[in-house]
């Protein structure tokens, strides 16, 4: 019966190392291939309460975050460490109105580029990057390359970044901008996955 019993947790160490071993040169090869990979454990639903709960609120103290999770303090840090940690937290951040700062323009730019080499979309992007007004930049799939979300204080700001920001990049084909005039949902707390 031992014998057995041995044989059967040595058959789930090998299984569980040949796993690890396949896991880890296919997390590899994807590197490799330049995609992103992250091996870690499935956020839990108390993960997710963490991640939503300081998403709401990112200057609660532990204390407060742990009472609001059902959890003890202890547990409650260990999990936001390893959250912070494996990269799913981020960071923290303070929430601005950008009116109340002196941008009230939002507008969408769609960008297609003139050609896909990799030194002409290496340039854009690094050149995108460097910009103030944009806030963010999405590679995109279907009609256009990029998404840009950029803000400016007025049209004629937006004209300015056009003429002088945009245009000094070169490589773009066209441009389709789309302005922001009303607002019904702005979050940035996820939906509870599953």
């Amino acid at each position: 019966m031992s014998r057995i019993s041995s044989s059967a947790s040595i058959s789930r160490g090998i299984i569980s190392q040949s796993t690890c071993w396949i896991i880890s040169n296919y997390a590899l090869i994807i590197t490799l291939l330049g995609i992103k990979c992250r091996l870690m454990r499935n956020l839990d639903n108390k993960d997710q309460q963490i991640i939503r709960t300081l998403q709401r609120n990112g200057r609660m103290t532990n204390q407060d975050l742990a009472a609001e999770v059902n959890l003890s303090p202890s547990p409650c840090l260990r999990r936001l460490k390893l959250l912070e940690q494996n990269g799913v937290i981020t960071g923290y951040s303070a929430n601005i109105d950008a009116e109340a700062y002196g941008l009230p323009v939002t507008v969408f730019v769609h960008i297609k580029l003139e050609s896909h080499t990799e030194e002409t979309v290496a340039k854009f992007e690094t050149d995108i990057a460097r910009i103030d007004q944009v806030m963010e930049c999405f590679v995109m799939t279907g009609a256009s390359d990029y998404l840009l979300r950029v803000v400016v204080a007025d049209l004629s700001d937006y004209e300015d970044f056009v003429r002088r920001k945009l245009h000094s990049i070169g490589s773009i084909a066209s441009m389709d901008s789309s302005f922001v005039y009303g607002v019904v949902k702005k979050t940035n707390v996820f939906p509870t996955i599953g």
